[in-house]
């Protein structure tokens, strides 16, 4: 006969482990979920993470985006903080085109589906909220990570700018 997880209960209940055994059980049941979320962190790419956009014409900080790993191993970027901005505090992406269409910037994903290729990025978009314009990207870590080189292309013109990570 199999075994029910009742009588299994009514076992532990009845015939507890000695004390110094049980403690050594449960503070290993405890780690485990501890070692699991270490583990996730040491395996992050080098793309995740917090940058700060400069803008390629004016050279100034414009705001905080939070690059992260989706499930499928995608990247995607949110916009987290606005540094500077002509519409205001709070302002909404009222050029864009798509499901972001008067949506508040912040908080905003503008990056979407890039793809590792090596030491590159691409494969993904990248929003410019200023004029709802959606760009093929590609994006190269440089100056040993501390640095994202971030271009945005239509057909054959592309612009490129340089993040720093926070």
């Amino acid at each position: 006969d199999a075994i029910s997880q009742a009588t299994v209960m009514r076992m532990l209940i009845h015939y507890p482990w000695e004390g110094n055994m049980r403690n050594k059980l449960l503070a290993t049941l405890l780690a485990l979920p501890l070692l699991g979320v270490s583990l996730a962190a040491a395996a992050a790419d080098p793309l995740v993470g917090r940058w700060k956009t400069i803008d390629d014409e004016t050279g100034k900080a414009k705001s905080i985006v939070e690059i992260t790993q989706t499930a499928n191993g995608t990247f995607v970027g949110h916009i987290t903080e606005i540094l500077q901005s002509d519409k205001g505090p709070n302002p909404v992406c009222d050029k864009c085109k798509d499901d972001r269409k008067n949506k508040p910037i912040k908080g905003m994903e503008i990056i979407r589906a890039m793809k590792k290729d090596g030491a590159t990025y691409s494969g993904g978009t990248i929003l410019r909220p200023a004029d709802g314009k959606v760009f093929k990207s590609k994006m190269q870590l440089i100056e040993g990570g501390k640095k994202l080189e971030v271009s945005g292309c239509v057909a054959f013109i592309c612009k490129e700018q340089i993040w720093v990570r926070q």
